[in-house]
């Protein structure tokens, strides 16, 4: 493997020191001042911290090391990230390098697939695309889910590829369990590129069919085994001795990964989740809750103004050169590599895209950097493919229509946002001309044609390069990340009018998520410099939202850490949003009422109450997703909202975490430190706690 990441037999020897360059170049750009996003997404910063102290925490992806409530995915990728803690201690750094280095990883491994079979030239182009896609520029230096999955897909491609020349067992299987460790890290969206994979092997591999048959049965095997395991220990581990399971309303990972995190994604029935039920449009209706993220469901929706500056600057140019190289290949033998190769990233992109434009459940933006490594192939694929045929006139049509097109499309992207950097349009689409026509009457004159294909190359390319490397500048935090500079979302958007109402004074206020005047609240920057440069929202000692962590104060933190070695939790809140920055700043247990979202049944009141009265909680801070002021009961499916909540929205809390916040204020007295108010859950006595009795005096300091 190493050999042929670096040099294959025959390679000229510019080959080599192109690769170091272009996975040196993508280290520094995914690198490069990765410490200024703090915590990037607290989320699962918070669950990294308490795998890095607690190992059962770390096997079930528990959000605290007190193994209360377990975050709304599998854990793979917390593994890495809670093991560099471990290595090297919790700061932002080590919980974002594994990221970063996933990403170099991502590129490395795509270059040696698509070299396998093809040109270095190829191969290198390909990784050159993936690693300027401002969606893969963010989420490899951010700490989601999707950095990890984006490699593991790469590699499954890379053994389906090995698989396939000698109809070798071993590769597939391998694909196999790449793909089910896919699954351990964002469940069901790894299942998205297997019928590509699939296909190809059935189809092209040089052995009978029978037996191709049976070796996808096998590999299909791999693939349960590879992501079963997990799931059999989770369900058979009896309740009382693991976290529950987050994301989930009966305690279930087979719920989560039907419901939350899997059907309910397409049709838009996710109950437990934080937009309106299944509507009218998509795959089970109109725009359901991933209307208010990705923008309305059909065509155009990778295209639009939330998603078209991550991902589409060079789909186009896929989509034509995956028709234009299955048109040539129609006549190819049953095992011909360019067909296959064509089918693999093909089927990848076109079947992720269908699945994305379509589905009426959440969806964000960065989703999409599953899209980026075949867009990067088939870009690489064809473009090279059609340099080689340049002798003939349709290759140069082909070429001349592509670069063309991208530079015109890269110009509407642009204008998106209009102040930043407005030279950068007309300057992509004059060039965009000129190496249209050079490639287009230079074919004769290889010094013209070879001009036309550098600037085509640097026309198709700056676009994304320029909003990667603004992402690379650009602080990123919250639950929403986006890439590209300040201002690009557009109407109907996470900061856009018709949106989420995150501008000024939007969902939250002060405390919630900030907007930049431009509609631009997607990031899920902080209202003010947390301290240490920490990435959350709200003032100081603000409370945390829905999308964004808490971000205490320097006295609340020292309130919390007071004599916390007495408490299993220093404190409880709802939501883990809220809980996180609590907990990521005092390094102890914090209990997230209700998990992500503050609507999972988890614990219950009696639960709770029970805890109390143990002494296993210290304090109660409120502001958590209750601040929203909606409420929702999960027993009735509600899908109100409240006068505080934003519209559109499904309340952040359900009737279980509302009840606990209610008996809390009932019970106990509180303080107000830094804006936050607390309360005290150990100033009183165990009949009040027990609920005998009720009420208590507030004070405020």
């Amino acid at each position: 493997m190493t050999t042929t990441l670096l040099r294959r037999p025959g390679d000229p020897r510019w080959v080599r020191p192109a690769l170091l360059a272009l996975l040196v170049a993508t280290g520094v750009l995914y690198l490069w001042g990765l410490g200024a996003s703090g915590w990037a997404n607290s989320f699962y910063s918070a669950a990294v911290q308490a795998g890095s102290v607690s190992w059962k925490a770390f096997f079930f992806g528990s959000s605290d090391a007190a193994n209360s409530i377990t975050v709304d995915k599998p854990p793979a990728s917390l593994w890495l990230m809670a093991l560099s803690v471990r290595a090297f201690g919790l700061s932002s750094w080590s919980i974002l390098v594994p990221q970063a280095l996933a990403g170099v990883a991502s590129v490395g491994v795509l270059y040696a697939t698509v070299r396998r079979w093809f040109s270095p030239a190829a191969g290198l182009l390909a990784g050159l695309v993936l690693a300027t896609t401002p969606v893969a520029t963010l989420m490899f230096r951010f700490n989601n889910p999707d950095a990890l999955l984006v490699l593991l897909l790469v590699l499954a491609a890379y053994a389906t590829v090995r698989a396939t020349e000698r109809a070798s067992t071993k590769w597939l299987m391998l694909a196999g369990v790449l793909i089910g460790f896919g699954f351990l890290t964002k469940m069901l969206q790894a299942l998205l590129v297997l019928p590509a994979l699939a296909l190809v092997f059935l189809l092209a591999a040089p052995t009978g069919l029978w037996r191709r048959i049976g070796q996808l049965l096998l590999a299909g095997l791999a693939m349960v085994v590879g992501a079963g395991w997990w799931i059999a220990i989770v369900e058979l581990v009896p309740e009382k001795y693991r976290p529950y399971v987050g994301g989930s309303q009966t305690d279930s990972v087979l719920e989560l990964t039907l419901g939350y995190n899997g059907l309910g994604r397409l049709t838009g029935n996710e109950t437990g989740s934080v937009g309106p039920g299944a509507q009218q449009g998509g795959f089970g209706g109109g725009g359901g809750p991933g209307a208010a993220f990705g923008g309305q469901t059909g065509l155009g929706r990778l295209f639009n103004a939330e998603m078209g500056g991550q991902i589409s600057w060079l789909l186009p140019a896929a989509l034509a050169f995956l028709l234009v190289g299955l048109w040539l290949t129609r006549r190819a033998p049953r095992t011909d590599r360019t067909r296959a190769a064509l089918l693999l990233w093909g089927g990848w992109l076109v079947v992720t895209a269908l699945v994305f434009s379509f589905m009426a459940g959440i969806i964000h933006a960065y989703y999409t950097v599953a899209l980026a490594p075949a867009i990067g192939a088939l870009v690489g694929i064809g473009a090279v493919g059609l340099w080689r045929l340049r002798d003939r006139l349709p290759a140069r049509v082909v070429l001349a229509v592509v670069v063309g097109g991208t530079a015109l499309w890269s110009y509407v992207l642009l204008g998106r946002t209009p102040e930043w950097n407005p030279w950068l349009r007309p300057a992509i689409l004059v060039a965009g001309g000129v190496a249209a026509l050079g490639l287009l009457f230079g074919a004769r004159r290889r010094a013209v044609a070879r001009a036309g294909a550098v600037v085509a190359l640097v026309t198709m390319l700056a676009g994304p390069l320029s909003y990667s490397v603004a992402t690379a500048s650009t602080t990123q935090g919250g639950s929403i990340p986006s890439a590209g500079p300040a201002g690009q979302g557009g109407p109907g958007g996470m900061g856009g009018p018709g949106g989420m109402g995150v501008r000024p004074g939007g969902m939250g206020g002060p405390t919630g998520m900030r907007g930049d005047g431009n509609g631009n609240a997607a990031r899920g920057f902080p209202a003010g410099p947390p301290p240490g440069g920490r990435a959350g929202s709200g003032r100081a000692g603000g409370m945390g939202a829905l999308l964004n962590g808490s971000t205490p104060s320097a006295k609340l933190t020292a309130m919390l850490e007071q004599d916390a070695s007495s408490y299993t939790w220093v404190a409880a809140t709802v939501g883990s949003n809220s809980a996180s920055g609590y907990q990521l700043a005092t390094g102890e247990p914090v209990m997230p009422i209700g998990g992500f979202n503050g609507s999972d049944p988890a614990p219950t009141l009696a639960q709770f109450k029970a805890y109390v009265a143990a002494g296993k909680v210290h304090y109660f801070i409120a502001g958590g997703m209750e601040a929203l002021g909606s409420v929702k009961d999960t027993s009735q499916n509600s899908r109100a909202a409240g006068p505080g909540g934003p519209p559109g929205m499904r309340g952040g809390t359900n009737s279980t975490s509302a009840g606990i916040a209610a008996w809390v204020a009932a019970t106990f007295p509180s303080t107000t430190v830094d804006g936050v108010q607390v309360y005290d859950l150990t100033a009183t006595n165990a009949a009040s706690v027990d609920g005998s009795t009720s009420g208590s005096t507030a004070s405020s300091s």
